[in-house]
């Protein structure tokens, strides 16, 4: 079967299965998100190991398209969750999603660091864990929050902005870790330090001022009076993947941080309700169910076994434990009430790529042995399901929050 064939088969099946999994996921009263994740395992080889059966080349650049088709989804619906927000609604969370994702941070790092001394790592590869637990993918809270409409709630918000200090804290202590791990010397160290934080700085401070004063209004108005079919929505994506890169190229930080600040930037926009309705639907059509099947896919719950089991039983553990206490902590010194820090807590949860971009690291510098980094999925995997039954079980009769009406509701946004 020619190459392309074999993707236009994959993408039929794992859309399909997503569509099916979110629909019955949602008639069991459960988010949407987590019938496509097990959809996802299901296909993967968990179970079927769907993309290696015969009918399949064996080979790796199917699983790469996909994954690559899965990155794309996961900035869309980042750039979805900026949108629907307002920057004056970040910068009034500003304490609660400072305090929520430094500690959000710590408490990760210090208990998953015991935890690899637990486990008998050498202490290169314990700080590794700590990091990769310490990270936060918050694409499924996301999501899940939109379905319950609470994203604008004083909860939806903290944990956009904790997610936020979250990312620049574990990318900058990884980049710290390893030039102190590289250096010759202390001032080698030091100078390598002040490279990172200055990339940081400087790419969210030129986005911010460049996007706030020319995207929003001068650019997209001469854009959409062009002659150009879907000029617009053609723009928006383009810059959206113009932020993502500059995210990780210029600040060293993630793609999915440059994705979250451009819809931040086009929600000022006089088109917004124009670009929410257009970017939604190729995001909730296509890309965002191939992105959570995807999870699924690269996982392989059957190598645990043994002394692997109870390593991801403890991981797992440390993981839920760790983010629930230290962002919810820091929720309740931000003025959040018992109940709403306990959501906040659940909500900085799940892991994800972030997480993986740490162990990888980890593993390809020869620091952290494989079977590490199979634990560490297996925390991103497990984290991930829980996630979006336990709020919604915490959001549970909570009222919608000003959510525009043009937004996915309850099942509809990805089933």
């Amino acid at each position: 079967m020619a190459p392309f064939l074999e993707l236009a088969l994959a993408l039929m099946v794992i859309i399909l299965a997503a569509k099916a999994g979110g629909y019955l996921s949602y008639r069991l009263g459960q988010p949407s998100v987590l019938g496509e994740l097990i959809a996802g395992l299901i296909l993967g080889p968990s179970v079927l190991n769907f993309l290696h059966l015969p009918f399949f080349a064996a080979s790796d650049h199917l699983g790469q398209t996909i994954g690559e088709l899965a990155e794309l989804g996961v900035l869309l619906l980042m750039f979805m969750a900026g949108l629907d927000l307002h920057i004056s609604d970040l910068a009034r969370s500003g304490k609660v999603s400072a305090l929520a994702g430094t500690l959000g941070v710590v408490f990760p790092v210090v208990m998953g660091y015991i935890l690899g001394i637990a486990v008998a790592l050498t202490q290169e590869q314990a700080i590794f864990v700590g990091l990769s637990l310490a990270a936060t993918s918050v694409s499924i809270s996301a999501q899940t929050l939109m379905e319950l409409q609470v994203l604008r709630s004083r909860v939806g918000i903290s944990l956009l902005g904790a997610a936020v200090f979250d990312d620049v804290l574990v990318v900058l202590g990884l980049s710290l870790f390893l030039a102190l791990l590289e250096s010759s010397g202390a001032t080698a160290g030091l100078e390598i330090i002040i490279v990172v934080v200055l990339r940081m700085v400087g790419f969210l401070l030129l986005a911010t001022v460049a996007g706030f004063y020319l995207l929003p209004a001068r650019l997209s108005r001469r854009i959409d009076r062009l002659p150009i079919s879907q000029g617009l929505l053609a723009f928006v994506f383009v810059i959206l993947l113009l932020y993502g890169w500059l995210a990780e190229i210029v600040g060293g930080m993630t793609a999915i941080t440059g994705a979250f600040l451009a819809g931040l930037i086009f929600a000022r926009s006089p088109f917004k309700s124009r670009i929410a309705t257009g970017v939604a639907t190729i995001s909730y059509a296509i890309f965002v169910p191939i992105f959570f099947v995807h999870i699924g896919l690269v996982a392989d719950l059957r190598d645990f076994s043994g002394e692997n089991l109870l390593f991801l039983t403890a991981a797992v553990v440390v993981a839920v434990i760790s983010k629930v206490l230290g962002a919810g902590l820091g929720g309740r010194l931000g003025g959040l009430t018992s109940r709403e820090s306990l959501q906040l807590g659940v909500g900085m949860m799940s892991r994800g790529e972030v997480g993986l971009i740490v162990v990888t690291v980890g593993v390809t510098s020869g620091l952290v042995p494989p079977e590490v980094f199979t634990v560490i999925v297996g925390v991103v995997i497990l984290t991930t399901l829980l996630t979006p039954p336990l709020l919604r079980a915490l959001f549970s009769g909570q009222e919608a929050v000003d959510m525009p009406p043009q937004q996915p509701v309850k099942g509809e946004s990805s089933s």
